[in-house]
């Protein structure tokens, strides 16, 4: 080397172009692994609705895509300044003869014929079309419709509704697992009065319960009924409490969430404005005020927290004439006990359905008789066994299974709050380490569809586990051919992560359908370590398909249930704009966890679209 000649090594032609071919040999290994899977799952394609077909093909090239650690692959195409396939999902087999053709071109090589040429297929946009067909159409100024859990007031409280639907709820969820089909058309009706006054579409999603494990009933307690209005972080009201005043001589068949039973000449007297007062079971002063009277009852309200009891005496003020007169409330029902857990405390679940109890301590606070909670359904009582870990109340307690017998499962606890945690009746169970055999459609779920048909604009079947539980609710719904509602299966279980591009294959055999990752259960099955990569599984996932997914449970709760996000649920709920839906679930502020939401949905969508970041303008950016 001269002292006139540069230092710097020049490229290899010859090595150059052995790379370049090496990488047109992974791509088209790739590219063959994709055909294959497509000609393996020919049956499954056979039966997908046509308005899924080219979605579902892409959904098994994205899966032959990712079948490997591609990353070093990606690393050689970047240095060459080409496509590095990250963003791939809506159109694989393109993406890939594009970057081939790229290489072609670089090589220079005419031995090799050109690959041919795939056009893009318009994917973002079926994704776009099959969200609007199931979700409906999302607010103009905002991409991702937000769905909320309706609480059993919701029911009787056609105000709380209106002003859910005036904060930004875009679809209505009603849970099947609780209250009864009357408090479910309350809520319907009230959903849909309050969308024809707004001018606003409001969709109805009726969860079917699925084969949940439950705790069973427990020991009533006393018969008192909390009332207290809907507070801000601050403690100021929000809006006052309503509870619902049916007459004692007659069974209400309603929603069972603030119902008092009144002696029916009190109903009788009473009219709009007059007051009841009276000592709560605390001796503190209280009135209710009469702001609705019709041929239920009469509708009250109250601004600050009350303890109702049974036989409780109660004056009816006149609001014209001041006359008094007295009366006693009619007969509540009991508040349960519940049954307190502590760390190393031993459980039984039993299979009688006998109330549960808690456990009988001796004088030096020791266990003599341990914990009982009924368990529904019964299935895992054949199917669990020594030492499988158990989940208690989405995952607040914890325990290993210790003893199994036909009619009893003992679990030793262990994982609980250091003083104690409370388990509730109706509280889920999880079996994360029992690969459970479940029929996907319960018969309660059976019972229930006829009237899901009748009212939910879409269905969505829970604790999914395998592609034929969807397939079997796709031939219940066959039964009713007068109504064409769509469904959604819910992620929640190990086996359905396991097995989710086939459940995607079985949902796209009706149009539209969707699935929604149901993140509680879901972590709980899984590993809360393993959450974050699976959520960005499906996520992927789903956008390949082009099957809209709903992002689900917890987003925004401490908004929701206090008042106040914290700053991992504002991150978490920025994440959720890759969603083409959001959840959230009810609570006492989730007026203002929706305004939120719709705050934070609306930024991101500037800043994201699915997993492609757009370079908007830095607020930073003038210096």
């Amino acid at each position: 080397m001269t002292a006139g000649e540069s230092s710097v090594s020049r490229p290899d032609p010859g090595a150059m172009h052995g790379d370049l071919a090496s990488l047109r040999q992974q791509l088209q290994r790739i590219r063959e692994r994709a055909e294959a899977l497509e000609a393996r799952f020919e049956p499954e394609l056979q039966q997908v609705h046509p308005n899924f077909a080219a979605s579902a093909r892409n959904l098994l090239h994205y899966i032959a895509l990712r079948q490997y650690d591609i990353g070093e692959l990606q690393e050689r195409l970047t240095e060459l300044g080409l496509s590095s396939l990250g963003r791939a999902e809506h159109h694989v087999l393109a993406s890939i003869q594009s970057v081939q053709r790229a290489l072609l071109r670089l090589s220079d090589d005419a031995a090799h014929s050109d690959t041919g040429h795939l056009p893009f297929p318009p994917g973002e946009k079926r994704l776009q079309l099959h969200a609007r067909a199931l979700l409906g159409e999302p607010p103009a100024d905002r991409a991702v419709p937000i769905m909320v859990t309706l609480p059993a007031e919701a029911a009787d409280d056609y105000d709380h509704v209106r002003g859910l639907m005036s904060a930004g709820m875009d679809l209505a969820r009603i849970n099947c697992a609780h209250d009864t089909q009357e408090a479910w058309l309350g809520m319907i009706r009230n959903v849909r009065r309050a969308s024809d006054k707004l001018g606003r579409p409001c969709r109805i999603m009726m969860d079917l319960g699925g084969p949940k494990f439950r705790t069973g009933q427990l020991q009533p307690g006393p018969r008192v009924l909390r009332l207290r209005p809907r507070r801000d972080a601050l403690g100021q009201v929000l809006a006052p409490r309503r509870v619902r005043c049916v007459p004692d001589d007659e069974p209400w068949a309603g929603t069972k969430s603030a119902v008092v039973p009144l002696p029916r000449r009190a109903i009788e007297l009473a009219e709009i404005g007059d007051l009841l007062r009276f000592n709560d079971t605390r001796g503190r002063r209280r009135k209710l005020e009469v702001v609705v009277k019709d041929n239920k009852g009469l509708v009250l309200e109250l601004y600050k927290t009350a303890y109702i009891g049974t036989g409780l005496s109660f004056r009816v003020v006149s609001r014209t004439t001041g006359e008094e007169l007295e009366f006693r409330f009619g007969e509540l029902p009991p508040v349960e006990q519940p049954i307190m857990l502590h760390v190393g405390d031993p459980l039984i679940l039993t299979r009688d359905g006998a109330p549960g109890a808690p456990a009988v301590l001796d004088k030096d606070d020791l266990v003599t008789t341990p914990a009982r909670v009924s368990c529904r359904p019964v299935e895992i009582f054949e199917q669990v066994a020594v030492n499988d870990p158990v989940s208690l109340d989405d995952g607040r307690i914890e325990g290993t299974v210790e003893k199994v017998s036909g009619e009893e499962i003992v679990v030793r606890v262990t994982s609980a709050k250091p003083t104690g945690s409370r388990l509730r009746s109706n509280k889920g169970i999880n079996f994360p380490g029992t690969d459970l055999d479940l029929d996907g459609i319960t018969v309660k779920d059976r019972d229930d569809l006829a009237f899901v048909v009748e009212h939910a604009d879409v269905v969505a079947l829970s604790f999914v586990r395998r592609p034929e539980d969807v397939i079997a609710l796709q031939e219940e719904l066959r039964q009713y051919p007068e109504r064409d509602v769509p469904i959604v299966a819910k992620i929640e279980t190990r086996r359905a992560f396991n097995a989710l591009p086939q459940i995607l294959l079985a949902v796209m055999r009706r149009y539209p359908g969707g699935l929604m990752i149901a993140r509680g259960d879901l972590a709980i099955e899984c590993g809360w370590v393993r959450l974050a990569e699976i959520q960005e599984e499906m996520l992927w996932i789903c956008e390949a398909a082009h099957v809209p997914v709903i992002w689900a449970t917890q987003v925004l709760e401490g908004a929701a249930k206090r008042g106040t996000p914290t700053r991992a649920e504002i991150t978490d709920a920025a994440m959720s704009q890759r969603a083409d839906c959001v959840m959230l679930n009810k609570g006492p502020n989730i007026l203002g966890a929706i305004h939120t939401l719709d705050k934070i949905l609306r930024k991101m969508q500037r800043h994201h679209d699915k997993k492609t970041a757009r370079l908007v303008r830095l607020s930073i950016s003038d210096i």
